[in-house]
């Protein structure tokens, strides 16, 4: 029998992400307590890899910011996997084995023949680079996961412990809300048009995407809502995140949107090499539209504003060459809004399907109405610190430029903790895709959707779009 006392993983996330936040939260006091964490940097030379997230601890070498990291980690998630009723000793001893592999790939990713954009590699002093921003990190951390569980098994089984990836990930999102209040908060500063364009732009694009993804992975691939549900939102709304929250929404198995979240990565790598270069070429004399577009079509926080900075880049030079100088920064402040406010999204939408599947499938109510307590036993607690955390800083920053600046002090810690929760997410969907099983799921047929979907419409409905809402805009020319 099930052991009544124990928390959820959700209700877990939900303190452990709050915890970290109000730690990092007493910087509004000037208190830094979390500036010794880890944050990883772009390297050409592996010793400038590692580093402390704030200067006021730079007595503390690369090394020694990793293993503060990996101690304070440890402790705080070992409590937590206590409370969910597991093995604490086992957990810490495949989590120091996780984190330190994961952190090592993430680091390799990192690199500035990886991740340099274009405008970037003078910078490093280097004449080439792919251009995956260190979110590639992201990419190498799931391959290694998956090479491990597919080519030595009984490893992937020795630290299946430490494989938690949906627990990481909502820990993610909780902390995720606070780094999008400071943002949001600076982005009201603005053009308000823009702002208000580009809210209109993903209410409509979204509303549009989500039904016809689940309309074709119900009618024409015979997929159950189980798995339409998280495909839908991971692709329409905001990738890995957002097909997370919604699976917990209607309880989806947790195999479900990891194997959407795997896909995800994949498709936002592919996306970030071509669209850039695509809308730089064809619409270098509409570059609002193509700053949106970046927004709307592809799929993660930092791909997308990644994307939107190389375009950013690439157009600027393109209207150099005719003599136009416009300022920098305007493109990409029109994809992170877009981007901002489908994030936003994420928590509206897991709501309503919470409601949805409570009133329409949940089977175990019978013939009774349903209840408001129905549809808050389906919603993910966790969502309510995204949603919190937001709210929060995004009421503090808009009281003044003061506090605004302390509100960029707290995600300055925020920010690279979120980012190696995402790494430990990545190298552990890596670990436990074992691609025979996954096989037997029908990642197959899940990834055919996913291509018919992404490139047969929802690229080209957000270019449309963000045609509709941003045509005629340019940035700002450059006085002199």
């Amino acid at each position: 029998m099930a052991n009544n006392n124990k928390l959820t993983e959700d209700s877990v996330a939900l303190f452990i992400g709050c915890f970290v936040f109000i730690l990092a939260a007493l910087n509004l006091w000037g208190v830094d307590v979390l500036g010794w964490v880890l944050k990883t940097n772009m390297w050409t030379s592996m010793s400038d890899a590692f580093s402390v997230t704030n200067k006021g601890y730079a007595g503390i070498s690369g090394i020694g910011s990793l293993l503060l990291t990996w101690a304070a980690m440890t402790a705080v998630l070992a409590v937590g996997i206590k409370s969910l009723g597991g093995n604490v000793g086992r957990f810490v001893v495949a989590f120091t084995i996780v984190f330190f592999i994961a952190e090592f790939f993430f680091m390799l990713g990192a690199n500035a023949h990886i991740a340099a954009t274009p405008n970037q590699q003078a910078k490093f002093g280097i004449s080439w680079s792919i251009g995956l921003t260190t979110e590639a990190g992201f990419i190498v951390a799931l391959i290694a996961g998956i090479l491990i569980s597919n080519v030595a098994p009984a490893l992937a089984d020795m630290l299946r412990d430490a494989c938690r990836p949906e627990l990481f990930v909502k820990i993610a999102i909780v902390v995720l809300g606070a780094e999008l209040g400071v943002k949001a908060a600076g982005a009201s500063g603005y053009a308000g048009h823009i702002i208000f364009r580009g809210l209109c732009a993903i209410v409509e694009a979204y509303l549009i995407y989500w039904a016809t993804v689940y309309y074709i992975a119900r009618k024409y691939f015979k997929f159950s809502r189980e798995w339409a549900v998280p495909m839908a939102s991971g692709i329409s709304i905001c990738g890995v995140s957002a097909a997370i929250a919604t699976g917990s929404a209607i309880r989806a198995r947790p195999v479900v949107p990891i194997m959407v979240s795997s896909l995800i990565v994949v498709f936002t790598c592919i996306e970030m090499l071509v669209l850039p270069f695509v809308a730089a070429f064809f619409l270098h004399n509409e570059p609002m539209v193509a700053g949106g577009w970046m927004g709307l079509a592809v799929k993660s926080d930092g791909g997308a504003i990644a994307s939107g900075a190389i375009t950013d880049a690439l157009i600027r030079a393109k209207a150099m060459e005719a003599g136009i100088i416009w300022e920098s920064g305007w493109i990409t402040m029109v994809t992170t809004t877009v981007k901002i406010f489908i994030d936003i999204f994420i928590g509206v939408w897991a709501f309503v399907l919470a409601w949805v599947w409570a009133a329409k499938f949940d089977k175990t109510r019978g013939e009774r109405t349903m209840t408001f307590g129905d549809v808050w036993a389906r919603f993910p607690r966790f969502v309510l610190g995204y949603v919190g955390t937001f709210v929060i800083m995004l009421l503090i920053c808009l009281q003044s430029k003061e506090l605004a600046d302390m509100g960029k002090s707290v995600i300055s810690t925020l920010g690279p903790l979120r980012t190696i929760f995402f790494t430990l997410t990545f190298f552990t969907i890596g670990m436990v895709s074992n691609f025979r099983k996954l096989m037997e799921e029908g990642i197959g047929k899940l990834a055919v959707v996913y291509i018919i979907c992404l490139f047969g419409f929802i690229i080209w409905i957000g270019l449309f779009i963000s045609w509709a809402f941003f045509h005629g805009m340019t940035p700002p020319v450059m006085a002199g």
